[in-house]
């Protein structure tokens, strides 16, 4: 047997705990204010300096297929860390694809602009927005893995939202940060004040190594070793042949959190500025907001999961998220203020994401058995996030070019994905409970409840 994850005790006390929360949570982080920072300079800066076109809806489409191809090679990156984290362990691939992400994101505020480098520029910015995908491919997915495996099984719901609260944390600061840059004058932001938040990215790697470098490795993931010998362990086969039906909850669900998410921190600051003329900065404060509110109901959501379990909780999200949809439109087409355009960000957001999302890395962690966890849940999240996550911008800008500058047709879009999340979720089982440390299929479903 491997003795790499071995070499260190396993730790599972409080001081521990909180290390391993704080990991989550600051990685989670990073990697949400990278990707933020991308899907926001997509819809306000790099269809002006890097896809200049004399229409404005191509040049558009074209700087979100940028950011689309990120959402598609994330697959590939789940696939390759994930399963490098089932056989090796956590930690190291989670010191890994830190040093991933941050490099490419840092490389971004490198990148010339077109008029400075030719087809240079779009195709290096190409090329780290893939290697910025492939590394985000594992990252939320082993920090809510660590999380989870972690945590006291009555709390795990509370203890596993902390990577959900990293997202928005990092969201914040970049939404936050961009808010700040989009208020100097036009020309000087689009010159080097969008620059500011890549740089900024290298101190959010810093503090991040230096935690991660501290912790010890999941008490689940060594006792599933010792009791699986490693020549039987083949994580990408388990979670195809055996755990399918794991994997089409987990990206049922995600589709639903994906275009609700999306559409607000991509295509809302695209919308307002593109289609209802109104000024850059409404959308980053909105979303600023409604991303504040989030951090604060996450783990709200995230205990209520452990009182009433994840199935009730995750169909909540879905079903008001469909609800919603219209309404959500309407206010913001006929929105006279930036107040109201926040005011439904902030609904959509901290109810309709907040619901779908709190509960997941506890829900998916118990959808998968203990040495194909981190491949199963990386691989069938990053497939949702792939398909809905990088094609929703895209395909939104779409529907309001083919209605004429209407709304209608992104909000049945809206709801043709709650409702995949929903039934996903309803035919999928409750797993509030389970065993972390199971290594059978039979064995993780017969734990249900069990809070061993």
């Amino acid at each position: 047997m491997s003795t790499l994850t071995t070499a260190k005790p396993v730790r599972t006390d409080a001081v521990h705990r909180r290390r391993v929360l704080l990991a989550s949570l600051v990685g989670s982080a990073l990697e949400w204010y990278d990707f933020y920072l991308y899907g926001t300079a997509a819809a306000l800066v790099f269809n002006k300096i890097i896809f200049p076109s004399f229409d404005p809806t191509a040049s558009m489409l074209a700087s979100f297929g940028t950011l689309a191809i990120g959402y598609f090679v994330r697959p590939l990156g789940g696939l390759i860390f994930g399963r490098l984290g089932d056989l090796f362990g956590r930690k190291k691939v989670l010191v890994l694809t830190l040093l991933v992400m941050g490099a490419a994101t840092f490389a971004m505020a490198l990148v010339p602009t077109y008029e400075q480098a030719g087809v240079f520029a779009p195709v290096l910015l190409v090329v780290l927005r893939a290697v910025q995908g492939l590394g985000a491919g594992a990252e939320y997915g082993g920090a809510a893995v660590l999380a989870a495996e972690f945590s006291a099984p009555r709390r795990r719901g509370l203890f596993g939202a902390a990577p959900s609260v990293g997202v928005y944390i990092g969201i914040l600061l970049a939404s936050g940060v961009f808010a700040l840059v989009t208020q100097l004058p036009d020309d000087q932001f689009l010159a080097w004040g969008w620059r500011i938040p890549f740089a900024a990215s290298l101190l959010v790697i810093g503090v991040a190594l230096i935690i991660r470098l501290r912790l010890v490795e999941s008490p689940a993931f060594v006792e599933a070793q010792e009791r699986t010998p490693e020549a039987e362990v083949s994580p990408v086969r388990d979670v195809v042949r055996t755990e399918w039906k794991a994997g089409l909850v987990v990206f049922g669900l995600q589709t639903a959190q994906n275009v609700v998410a999306y559409l607000n921190l991509t295509f809302l600051a695209a919308y307002l500025t593109g289609t209802l003329k109104l000024s850059s900065s409404v959308g980053p404060v909105a979303v600023t907001v409604g991303t504040a509110v989030t951090i604060l109901t996450l783990p709200l959501f995230g205990w209520l999961t452990d009182r009433v379990g994840r199935k009730p909780v995750a169909l909540a999200g879905t079903l008001f998220s469909a609800v919603f949809a219209f309404p959500y439109f309407w206010v913001v087409d006929h929105a006279h203020t930036s107040l109201a355009v926040t005011l439904v960000v902030v609904v959509s957001m901290g109810v309709g994401v907040g619901c779908m999302f709190a509960p997941q890395a506890a829900y998916y962690s118990e959808l998968f058995t203990a040495r194909s966890r981190f491949t199963g849940l990386a691989l069938y999240r990053e497939i949702a996030g792939a398909v809905t996550g990088g094609l929703t911008p895209l395909i939104a800008v779409a529907l309001v070019a083919a209605t004429g500058g209407s709304s209608w047709g992104v909000s049945l879009f809206v709801i043709a994905a709650c409702v995949i999340g929903a039934v996903a979720v309803g035919l999928g089982p409750e797993t509030r409970g389970r065993d972390l440390a199971a290594t059978t299929v039979p064995e993780l479903r017969s734990s249900t409840g069990s809070f061993r």
